[in-house]
């Protein structure tokens, strides 16, 4: 790979990196004392609060798992393995690098892998 193609990669994966962690950040604020809001004791009554946490738990873990893939691919960058698989050590298709430069694992390896369960902080 030409050292400006790795350039450009590592600043998609710093922007990727630095976007997403500010989104995690957002989503693990604490509230402000006062605003938490309780989910009621009739049926109905704070449905929408209740499903916005979920889906803020789920947005949560997928970022998390985005970010952990993202700083992968900038470690394997600097140590001069990007575009080779984690897994098996073949090389990864440039077309799925252009696609997901996040990547890690070539086709094979990434349908055969199980996913894992996401970090807990």
């Amino acid at each position: 790979m030409a050292p400006a193609d790795i350039e450009a990669i590592r600043g998609v994966l710093e922007a990727r990196r630095q976007e997403t962690g500010a989104r995690i950040a957002e989503l693990t604020k604490p509230t402000e004392r006062g605003t938490a809001q309780g989910f009621g004791k009739r049926i109905g009554d704070g449905t929408i609060e209740a499903v916005s946490r979920l889906t803020d738990i789920g947005v949560g873990r997928t970022l998390e798992t985005t970010l952990a893939r993202t700083e992968r691919a900038l470690e394997k960058l600097g140590d001069g393995s990007y575009g080779v698989c984690d897994a098996c050590g073949a090389d990864i298709v440039p077309r799925r690098l252009e696609a997901m430069p996040d990547t890690v694992h070539c086709m094979e390896c990434a349908a055969g892998q199980r996913r894992a369960p996401p970090p807990r902080r």
